[in-house]
Protein backbone atom coordinates (compact mmCIF):
# COMPACT_ATOMS: atom_id res chain seq x y z
CA UNK A 1 0.00 0.00 0.00
CA UNK A 2 1.25 2.89 -0.90
CA UNK A 3 1.11 6.39 1.45
CA UNK A 4 -1.65 8.40 -0.34
CA UNK A 5 -3.69 4.90 -0.36
CA UNK A 6 -2.82 4.45 3.25
CA UNK A 7 -3.88 7.98 3.91
CA UNK A 8 -7.35 7.82 1.48
CA UNK A 9 -7.68 4.17 3.76
CA UNK A 10 -7.45 6.37 7.24
CA UNK A 11 -9.85 9.11 5.97
CA UNK A 12 -12.21 6.23 5.35
CA UNK A 13 -14.45 7.82 2.44
CA UNK A 14 -17.26 5.52 3.06
CA UNK A 15 -18.03 6.89 6.43
CA UNK A 16 -18.44 10.71 4.77
CA UNK A 17 -21.77 10.86 3.55
CA UNK A 18 -23.22 9.37 6.61
CA UNK A 19 -21.44 12.31 8.48
CA UNK A 20 -23.31 14.89 5.72
CA UNK A 21 -26.82 13.42 7.00
CA UNK A 22 -27.30 15.85 9.21
CA UNK A 23 -26.18 18.78 7.32
CA UNK A 24 -28.86 17.88 4.18
CA UNK A 25 -31.64 17.27 6.64
CA UNK A 26 -30.84 20.68 8.86
CA UNK A 27 -30.46 22.61 5.42
CA UNK A 28 -33.57 21.30 4.16
CA UNK A 29 -36.17 22.66 6.85
CA UNK A 30 -34.94 26.03 5.83
CA UNK A 31 -36.05 26.17 2.47
CA UNK A 32 -39.80 26.59 3.93
CA UNK A 33 -38.84 29.94 5.54
CA UNK A 34 -36.92 31.14 2.80
CA UNK A 35 -33.88 31.48 4.87
CA UNK A 36 -31.79 28.65 2.73
CA UNK A 37 -28.21 30.06 2.68
CA UNK A 38 -25.92 28.17 -0.07
CA UNK A 39 -22.99 30.01 1.26
CA UNK A 40 -23.76 28.47 5.23
CA UNK A 41 -24.45 25.09 3.51
CA UNK A 42 -20.88 24.27 1.51
CA UNK A 43 -19.03 25.62 4.30
CA UNK A 44 -21.10 23.46 6.97
CA UNK A 45 -20.22 20.84 4.55
CA UNK A 46 -17.29 21.29 4.29
CA UNK A 47 -16.48 21.71 8.47
CA UNK A 48 -18.51 18.65 8.87
CA UNK A 49 -16.08 16.56 6.46
CA UNK A 50 -13.25 17.84 8.09
CA UNK A 51 -14.54 16.92 11.46
CA UNK A 52 -15.35 13.27 10.11
CA UNK A 53 -11.60 12.77 9.12
CA UNK A 54 -10.35 14.10 12.10
CA UNK A 55 -12.35 12.03 14.23
CA UNK A 56 -11.59 9.32 11.89
CA UNK A 57 -7.24 9.59 11.92
CA UNK A 58 -7.84 9.92 15.47
CA UNK A 59 -9.35 6.45 16.02
CA UNK A 60 -6.75 5.07 13.86
CA UNK A 61 -4.20 6.65 15.66
CA UNK A 62 -5.57 6.01 19.27
CA UNK A 63 -6.74 2.09 18.41
CA UNK A 64 -2.98 2.08 16.95
CA UNK A 65 -1.29 2.91 19.41
CA UNK A 66 -3.23 1.14 21.85
CA UNK A 67 -2.87 -2.21 20.12
CA UNK A 68 -6.53 -2.19 19.56
CA UNK A 69 -5.96 -2.69 16.13
CA UNK A 70 -3.98 -6.06 15.82
CA UNK A 71 -5.01 -9.56 13.56
CA UNK A 72 -8.19 -10.36 15.86
CA UNK A 73 -9.60 -7.31 14.09
CA UNK A 74 -12.05 -8.05 11.07
CA UNK A 75 -12.88 -5.02 9.65
CA UNK A 76 -10.06 -3.44 6.67
CA UNK A 77 -6.15 -2.73 8.19
CA UNK A 78 -5.94 0.65 9.31
CA UNK A 79 -3.39 2.82 8.13
CA UNK A 80 -1.16 2.60 11.40
CA UNK A 81 -1.83 -0.82 11.56
CA UNK A 82 -0.16 -1.58 8.28
CA UNK A 83 2.96 -0.05 9.19
CA UNK A 84 2.98 2.09 6.06
CA UNK A 85 2.10 5.50 8.23
CA UNK A 86 3.86 5.89 11.43
CA UNK A 87 2.74 6.77 14.63
CA UNK A 88 4.34 10.66 14.13
CA UNK A 89 2.89 11.29 10.98
CA UNK A 90 -0.78 10.41 11.94
CA UNK A 91 -0.16 12.99 14.88
CA UNK A 92 0.92 15.68 12.02
CA UNK A 93 -2.18 14.47 9.91
CA UNK A 94 -4.82 15.17 13.24
CA UNK A 95 -2.89 18.54 13.87
CA UNK A 96 -3.47 19.63 10.41
CA UNK A 97 -6.92 18.28 9.80
CA UNK A 98 -7.76 20.31 13.27
CA UNK A 99 -6.18 23.35 12.26
CA UNK A 100 -8.33 23.30 8.90
CA UNK A 101 -11.32 22.19 10.50
CA UNK A 102 -10.95 25.12 13.11
CA UNK A 103 -10.64 27.40 10.10
CA UNK A 104 -13.49 26.02 8.37
CA UNK A 105 -15.35 26.25 11.69
CA UNK A 106 -14.34 29.80 11.99
CA UNK A 107 -15.27 30.61 8.25
CA UNK A 108 -19.10 29.46 8.79
CA UNK A 109 -19.27 31.28 11.82
CA UNK A 110 -18.09 34.81 10.79
CA UNK A 111 -20.70 33.75 7.55
CA UNK A 112 -23.36 33.17 9.77
CA UNK A 113 -22.90 36.13 11.54
CA UNK A 114 -20.47 38.76 10.86
CA UNK A 115 -20.13 41.35 13.62
CA UNK A 116 -24.07 41.24 14.25
CA UNK A 117 -23.84 38.62 17.14
CA UNK A 118 -20.64 38.22 19.00
CA UNK A 119 -22.19 36.13 22.15
CA UNK A 120 -23.62 33.74 19.38
CA UNK A 121 -20.58 33.79 17.26
CA UNK A 122 -18.55 32.83 20.82
CA UNK A 123 -21.30 30.07 21.48
CA UNK A 124 -20.88 28.28 18.40
CA UNK A 125 -16.79 28.92 18.17
CA UNK A 126 -16.90 26.67 21.84
CA UNK A 127 -19.37 24.29 20.19
CA UNK A 128 -16.95 23.83 17.27
CA UNK A 129 -14.00 23.60 19.41
CA UNK A 130 -15.94 21.22 21.51
CA UNK A 131 -16.59 18.85 18.39
CA UNK A 132 -12.91 19.12 17.36
CA UNK A 133 -11.65 17.90 21.33
CA UNK A 134 -14.06 15.22 21.29
CA UNK A 135 -13.80 13.82 17.79
CA UNK A 136 -9.77 13.61 18.81
CA UNK A 137 -10.75 12.61 22.66
CA UNK A 138 -12.64 9.11 20.68
CA UNK A 139 -9.84 6.95 21.20
CA UNK A 140 -6.57 8.87 21.99
CA UNK A 141 -5.59 9.65 25.66
CA UNK A 142 -5.65 7.59 28.64
CA UNK A 143 -9.38 9.00 29.39
CA UNK A 144 -10.33 8.02 25.86
CA UNK A 145 -14.15 7.60 26.15
CA UNK A 146 -14.76 5.07 23.25
CA UNK A 147 -12.91 3.35 25.49
CA UNK A 148 -15.54 3.56 28.09
CA UNK A 149 -19.03 2.79 25.84
CA UNK A 150 -19.29 6.70 25.84
CA UNK A 151 -18.73 6.53 21.99
CA UNK A 152 -22.70 6.82 21.15
CA UNK A 153 -23.46 9.89 23.16
CA UNK A 154 -20.78 11.53 20.95
CA UNK A 155 -21.98 10.32 17.55
CA UNK A 156 -25.92 11.02 18.43
CA UNK A 157 -25.51 15.08 19.78
CA UNK A 158 -22.61 15.87 17.34
CA UNK A 159 -23.80 14.01 14.38
CA UNK A 160 -27.49 14.29 14.79
CA UNK A 161 -28.35 17.43 17.08
CA UNK A 162 -25.58 19.55 16.74
CA UNK A 163 -25.32 18.72 12.70
CA UNK A 164 -29.28 19.03 11.93
CA UNK A 165 -30.54 22.00 14.64
CA UNK A 166 -26.95 23.96 14.31
CA UNK A 167 -26.71 24.55 10.83
CA UNK A 168 -30.34 25.32 10.67
CA UNK A 169 -30.19 27.83 13.46
CA UNK A 170 -27.02 29.44 11.45
CA UNK A 171 -29.30 29.77 8.81
CA UNK A 172 -32.93 30.61 10.39
CA UNK A 173 -31.55 32.46 13.32
CA UNK A 174 -33.74 30.40 15.69
CA UNK A 175 -34.61 27.08 16.87
CA UNK A 176 -38.16 24.72 15.92
CA UNK A 177 -38.72 22.82 18.91
CA UNK A 178 -40.08 20.01 16.28
CA UNK A 179 -37.12 19.69 14.42
CA UNK A 180 -35.87 17.94 17.10
CA UNK A 181 -37.57 14.71 15.43
CA UNK A 182 -35.71 14.36 12.15
CA UNK A 183 -32.89 16.08 14.59
CA UNK A 184 -32.74 12.83 16.69
CA UNK A 185 -33.64 10.50 13.69
CA UNK A 186 -30.47 11.23 12.39
CA UNK A 187 -28.44 10.95 15.60
CA UNK A 188 -30.37 7.42 15.77
CA UNK A 189 -29.12 6.14 12.54
CA UNK A 190 -25.46 7.48 13.26
CA UNK A 191 -25.67 5.56 16.71
CA UNK A 192 -26.44 2.37 14.65
CA UNK A 193 -23.42 2.58 12.44
CA UNK A 194 -21.09 2.96 15.02
CA UNK A 195 -23.00 -0.19 17.31
CA UNK A 196 -22.46 -2.32 14.44
CA UNK A 197 -19.19 -1.71 14.28
CA UNK A 198 -18.66 -2.50 17.90
CA UNK A 199 -20.80 -5.45 17.33
CA UNK A 200 -18.55 -6.41 14.24
CA UNK A 201 -15.11 -5.63 16.44
CA UNK A 202 -16.47 -7.26 20.07
CA UNK A 203 -13.88 -10.12 20.14
CA UNK A 204 -10.66 -7.76 19.34
CA UNK A 205 -12.10 -4.65 21.39
CA UNK A 206 -12.89 -7.46 24.55
CA UNK A 207 -9.46 -8.52 24.21
CA UNK A 208 -7.74 -4.56 23.98
CA UNK A 209 -9.76 -3.68 27.25
CA UNK A 210 -11.93 -1.60 24.59
CA UNK A 211 -14.82 -1.34 26.63
CA UNK A 212 -17.71 -0.67 24.63
CA UNK A 213 -21.56 -1.02 24.87
CA UNK A 214 -21.73 -4.53 23.03
CA UNK A 215 -18.36 -5.47 25.31
CA UNK A 216 -20.30 -4.12 28.39
CA UNK A 217 -22.83 -5.63 27.95
CA UNK A 218 -23.19 -8.44 25.61
CA UNK A 219 -24.24 -9.38 22.27
CA UNK A 220 -27.66 -10.16 23.08
CA UNK A 221 -28.13 -6.36 24.35
CA UNK A 222 -26.38 -4.78 21.34
CA UNK A 223 -28.67 -6.81 19.06
CA UNK A 224 -32.16 -5.30 20.75
CA UNK A 225 -29.91 -1.61 20.94
CA UNK A 226 -29.39 -1.62 17.62
CA UNK A 227 -33.55 -2.64 17.08
CA UNK A 228 -34.18 0.10 18.96
CA UNK A 229 -31.98 2.69 17.31
CA UNK A 230 -33.71 1.80 13.96
CA UNK A 231 -36.64 1.69 15.22
CA UNK A 232 -36.66 4.77 17.02
CA UNK A 233 -35.09 7.18 13.85
CA UNK A 234 -38.05 5.66 11.67
CA UNK A 235 -40.95 6.43 14.16
CA UNK A 236 -39.06 9.62 14.80
CA UNK A 237 -38.82 10.59 11.01
CA UNK A 238 -42.35 9.21 10.27
CA UNK A 239 -44.15 11.87 12.79
CA UNK A 240 -42.13 14.55 11.62
CA UNK A 241 -43.07 13.92 8.22
CA UNK A 242 -46.55 13.48 8.97
CA UNK A 243 -46.78 16.76 11.00
CA UNK A 244 -45.33 18.12 8.28
CA UNK A 245 -46.34 17.35 4.86
CA UNK A 246 -49.85 16.25 6.23
CA UNK A 247 -52.14 15.74 3.70
CA UNK A 248 -49.46 14.84 1.31
CA UNK A 249 -48.67 11.74 1.70
CA UNK A 250 -46.80 11.40 -1.49
CA UNK A 251 -44.33 13.45 -0.02
CA UNK A 252 -44.50 11.26 3.37
CA UNK A 253 -43.57 8.15 1.59
CA UNK A 254 -40.84 8.60 -0.89
CA UNK A 255 -37.82 9.75 2.02
CA UNK A 256 -39.31 6.40 4.32
CA UNK A 257 -38.55 4.15 1.45
CA UNK A 258 -35.16 4.59 2.76
CA UNK A 259 -36.31 2.31 5.85
CA UNK A 260 -36.95 -0.78 3.44
CA UNK A 261 -33.33 -1.71 2.95
CA UNK A 262 -32.78 -0.99 7.10
CA UNK A 263 -35.88 -3.69 8.01
CA UNK A 264 -34.18 -6.41 5.49
CA UNK A 265 -30.66 -5.04 7.34
CA UNK A 266 -32.31 -5.85 11.14
CA UNK A 267 -33.76 -9.46 9.54
CA UNK A 268 -29.49 -10.04 9.11
CA UNK A 269 -28.73 -8.78 12.96
CA UNK A 270 -31.75 -10.90 14.28
CA UNK A 271 -29.92 -14.27 12.30
CA UNK A 272 -25.82 -13.29 12.06
CA UNK A 273 -23.52 -15.64 14.35
CA UNK A 274 -20.13 -14.66 12.53
CA UNK A 275 -19.10 -10.94 13.09
CA UNK A 276 -17.47 -11.05 9.82
CA UNK A 277 -21.16 -10.48 8.28
CA UNK A 278 -21.39 -7.20 9.78
CA UNK A 279 -18.79 -5.72 7.72
CA UNK A 280 -21.21 -5.40 4.39
CA UNK A 281 -23.99 -3.76 6.83
CA UNK A 282 -21.91 -0.80 8.03
CA UNK A 283 -22.35 0.26 4.56
CA UNK A 284 -26.09 -0.51 4.01
CA UNK A 285 -26.99 1.71 7.08
CA UNK A 286 -24.67 4.61 6.44
CA UNK A 287 -26.01 4.91 2.63
CA UNK A 288 -29.33 4.25 3.92
CA UNK A 289 -29.26 7.27 6.18
CA UNK A 290 -27.50 9.33 3.63
CA UNK A 291 -30.50 8.65 1.19
CA UNK A 292 -32.73 9.75 3.83
CA UNK A 293 -31.46 12.65 4.29
CA UNK A 294 -30.60 13.41 0.45
CA UNK A 295 -34.60 12.66 -0.72
CA UNK A 296 -35.71 14.99 2.50
CA UNK A 297 -34.03 17.73 1.17
CA UNK A 298 -34.65 17.37 -2.58
CA UNK A 299 -38.28 16.86 -1.60
CA UNK A 300 -38.11 20.31 0.61
CA UNK A 301 -36.78 22.12 -2.31
CA UNK A 302 -39.28 20.88 -5.04
CA UNK A 303 -42.19 21.15 -2.51
CA UNK A 304 -40.84 24.96 -1.35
Amino acid sequence: MSKTAAWISAARLRTLPLSLSGILVGSALAFPSGQFDAIIFWLAMATTLGLQILSNFANDYGDGVKGTDNDERIGPMRALQSGVITDKEMKKGIILTSVLTALLALALIYVSFRKENFILSLVFIVLGASAIAAAIKYTVGNSAYGYRGLGDVFVFVFFGLVSVLGVNFLMTKQIEFWFLLPAISIGLLSSAVLNLNNMRDEHSDRNANKKTLVVIFGKRFAKTYHFSLIILAFFSFLIFMVMYFKSESNMIVLPLLAFIPLAIHLKKIIQYKDPKVLDPELKKVALSTFALSLSFFIILIVFN
